[in-house]
């Protein structure tokens, strides 16, 4: 255990609370209201827009927010008399944190494909659904492979937000779990 100051460590804990909230409170709002009502009332060009600019303005805060909860984490954990060391599992609040951990591992992986992978391919494929440069055919068509490959994106879109919500759920029910030890 290491030792911090109670207001160092309130100010810690406060932190990672707003970090939560932001980041969890971020995924929900995405998964069950934006982004299907966006898809719901937006063609391929404003879509793809949309989806352009959204990225821009959340990027830098969900990003910030997950090297928050990483720092921040690993000092309230260092700071807890149930720590006895890295990798050292041997009570219930230990195993709770691992698996908060391993958790938290899969939303950060998971974060990173959507924000560098899939999100680029859904931006890409709306604007060459809107110029229909889709297999080289004319410009200002819409084929139906294009029309195909936005609904499969946008499915696995929905899916993987979802998921990642859910871990985050499963993340604040082991925090929970953790303080119970």
């Amino acid at each position: 255990m290491m030792p911090v100051s109670p207001w160092v460590l309130g100010l810690v804990f406060w932190l990672h609370m707003i970090a939560t909230v932001v980041w969890i409170g971020g995924l929900a709002a995405l998964a069950i209201i934006v982004l299907p009502a966006a898809r719901h009332v937006l063609q391929a060009q404003p879509y793809a827009e949309f989806l352009t600019d959204l990225q821009r303005r959340l990027d830098p805060i969900a990003w910030f927010c997950l090297i928050t909860l990483a720092g921040t984490g690993m000092i309230q954990m260092s700071a807890n008399p149930h720590y006895q060391g890295v990798l050292v599992i041997q009570n219930g609040w230990a195993v709770a944190i691992f698996l908060k951990h391993m958790v938290f591992l899969g939303m950060a992986c998971l974060s990173v494909y959507l924000t560098w992978g899939l999100m680029p391919k859904l931006q890409r494929n709306a604007l060459k659904q809107v110029r229909g440069t889709w297999s080289g055919e004319l410009v200002g068509t819409v084929s139906q492979s294009a029309a195909s490959e936005t609904a499969k994106l946008q499915r696995q879109e929905t899916l993987l937000m979802r998921l990642n919500l859910i871990l985050g759920i499963i993340v604040l029910g082991l925090t929970a779990l953790a303080r119970a030890a």
